[in-house]
């Protein structure tokens, strides 16, 4: 399987993008598709995932209201739409998929994301 992110950039505090990511390959054996994010100097945190039914969706703290994670299963692409972006949201963001929601196996090259204030 591979994933394919696109959609990073530069905005400005208050606005708004979206990532998408694309897998391709043997997709059929994925359940599980969610959004990571390292910073410079720090690790690598989880954002949100959600599943091919879509009843398990879930998003840190961090992100909760602001962003929304959806799965177009046709497509086999996952997308992360973040609203109202803070500073503090710049990193880089990856793309990770899996058949289960414990274990990642795949993962994209990732996209940054950089807000400025």
């Amino acid at each position: 399987v591979q994933l394919v992110e696109s959609g990073g950039g530069l905005v400005q505090a208050g606005g708004s993008l979206r990532l998408s990511c694309a897998a391709s390959g043997r997709t059929s054996s994925i359940y599980v598709m969610g959004w990571f994010r390292q910073a410079p100097g720090k690790e690598r945190e989880f954002v949100a995932r959600t599943t091919r039914t879509g009843f398990s969706t879930y998003y840190s703290d961090s992100v909760k209201g602001r962003f929304t994670i959806s799965m177009d299963n046709a497509k086999n692409t996952v997308y992360l739409q973040m609203n109202s972006l803070k500073p503090e949201d710049t990193a880089a963001y990856y793309c990770a998929a899996g058949a289960s929601v414990a274990k990642y196996e795949y993962w994209g090259q990732g996209t940054q994301v950089s807000v400025s204030s």
